[in-house]
């Protein structure tokens, strides 16, 4: 059940623009191998899904990037959450997407 919505951008400090990239992409790839629902923005990635274990995606990018050089890891994090479950992310946009 998608109980839900977490959108969240990890930004890796004090470094050259192409090594940060390699980080960011490196998280996205993690997000990508963990099974859960997930869009990749041009500013962020939302991912929809039970909130624990996004919770624990974003905790290990968090891990993944200092392991990758990052030093100070600035991560914006915004949530919607229901117990009892939440509209999809195509369902929100498909009134857009037509």
């Amino acid at each position: 059940m998608i109980n839900a919505s977490i959108s969240f951008q990890v930004l890796p400090l004090g470094l050259k623009e192409n090594d940060a990239v390699k980080i960011i992409d490196k998280v996205i790839k993690m997000v990508q191998k963990s099974g859960i629902n997930y869009h990749v923005g041009p500013m962020e990635t939302t991912m929809e899904g039970d909130l624990e274990k996004m919770l624990d995606i974003i905790k290990n990018s968090q891990k993944l990037c200092t392991k990758s050089g990052a030093k100070t890891i600035f991560t914006n994090v915004k949530i919607i959450y229901n117990p009892k479950g939440i509209l999809s992310v195509k369902q929100k946009l498909s009134k857009y997407n037509k």
